[in-house]
């Protein structure tokens, strides 16, 4: 997911940019596709070629990334961390998680939590 949110589409960048066999990408594609994160668009028929596009469920993902990478950053520094930049700016993205409501950073305040009958 963060690979297609950077632009990348085709079968042979994802697999140049993660350095994975081709049957776990395969695999992981397909998991992808199934779920409604990427769709699946062919490309070329001859070779038969096709493209990961992020679908709506995908685009809206990147948030969820970006606290993941925050939340790293800060408990698990030990190891290798992804990080996100402006791509206009160039500055690095130090994101968080609003309250669209309150306008108060998720974390900061009580919450209760309300189970569906």
């Amino acid at each position: 997911m963060r690979d297609a949110h950077a632009g990348l589409t085709r079968f042979d960048e994802f697999r140049k940019s993660l350095g994975i066999a081709p049957t776990m990408l395969t695999a992981r594609l397909s998991a992808l596709t199934d779920e409604g994160m990427l769709e699946k668009r062919r490309y070329s028929d001859r070779p038969p070629r096709d493209e990961y596009l992020l679908t709506e469920a995908g685009r809206d993902f990147l948030p969820v990334l970006f606290a993941i990478g925050a939340w790293g950053r800060k408990h698990r520094n030990g190891g290798k961390v992804t990080k996100f930049f402006d791509a206009e700016t160039g500055t690095e993205i130090d994101a968080v998680t609003i309250d669209r409501g309150t306008g108060a950073p998720v974390g900061t305040r009580p919450i209760r939590i309300v189970m569906p009958e």
